[in-house]
């Protein structure tokens, strides 16, 4: 059992937690918490801990990848919540590739869907997208290099394991991606204050990406020039937007009740 804060595995997990650029380099990111260990692909499992009282019902999974026991202590100073579950995970960074997802997308049934993030800030936000996207079908979830880690303790947490099972990338260049997503027949469709039509007015049942800009700036002017065409949400009283994964959320949801008929 590990009792000491200064040994080097905790020090390691301890830098994993709070630095983007220690993930970055190990390419790792920790998972935590009975259901997030249950649903990681073993395959992705690098090493795990659980504090000395931990209860819970992981048993056969536990035996066949192994754990290390630490003290009720250290596992708090470990632990990225407030009130920890008893159990810490850590996974490799699982990685895709764009035109093998454009060749076989998602299920390889469903028209090709993408949600394209421009510059979003917000780990809540981009964990809620990541959820909603695999809960809408979403093909794969696309971002800027200057949007949140994924790998960010609250992202992973709010994703509650879709993050194990919808495609991301992080792309340098969004524009030269919009027109890969062109190249291969998607319409993409820019949420913006110009646009006149309304989201629901639009057919989505063909292959189709949404753009979502940043939290407090929208879009820039580039990436929206890009796009096919300008959509809007009904908005009343004096709000400009909404929350970007709540518009996200709309549109996604749009595209799969238009499918689903």
């Amino acid at each position: 059992m590990i009792t000491s804060m200064s040994n080097p595995r905790v020090k390691q997990v301890l830098q994993w937690q709070t630095k983007a650029k220690e993930r970055r380099r190990d390419k790792v990111f920790i998972a935590e918490g009975p259901k997030m260990f249950e649903e990681a692909p073993e395959e992705l499992i690098r090493e795990v801990y659980v504090s000395e009282g931990f209860a819970g019902a992981c048993g056969d999974k536990l035996a066949r990848v192994g754990y290390e026991e630490v003290s009720e202590e250290v596992f708090r100073k470990m632990s990225d919540t407030q009130t920890p579950q008893g159990i810490l995970a850590v996974l490799r960074q699982p990685s895709y590739d764009l035109q093998e997802i454009l060749r076989n997308g998602r299920d390889g049934e469903q028209p090709l869907l993408f949600v394209v993030l421009e510059n979003l800030q917000d780990p809540g936000n981009l964990g809620t997208i990541l959820r909603t996207a695999e809960g809408a079908g979403v093909t794969a979830v696309i971002m800027s290099s200057n949007t949140v880690d994924l790998f960010n303790p609250k992202v992973i947490r709010s994703t509650m394991g879709s993050v194990y099972r919808v495609p991301f990338l992080y792309e340098e260049n969004l524009l030269h991606t919009l027109e890969i997503l062109q190249e291969h027949g998607v319409r993409t469709y820019a949420a913006h204050l110009q646009g006149k039509t309304y989201y629901d007015s639009f057919d989505f049942r063909e292959p189709t990406a949404f753009l979502i800009g940043n939290e407090g700036n929208g879009l820039t002017e580039e990436l929206a020039q890009a796009a096919t065409a300008y959509l809007k949400i009904p908005m009343e009283g004096k709000l400009e937007s909404l929350n970007a994964s709540v518009a996200a959320a709309l549109l996604m949801y749009e595209a799969h009740r238009q499918r689903a008929r």
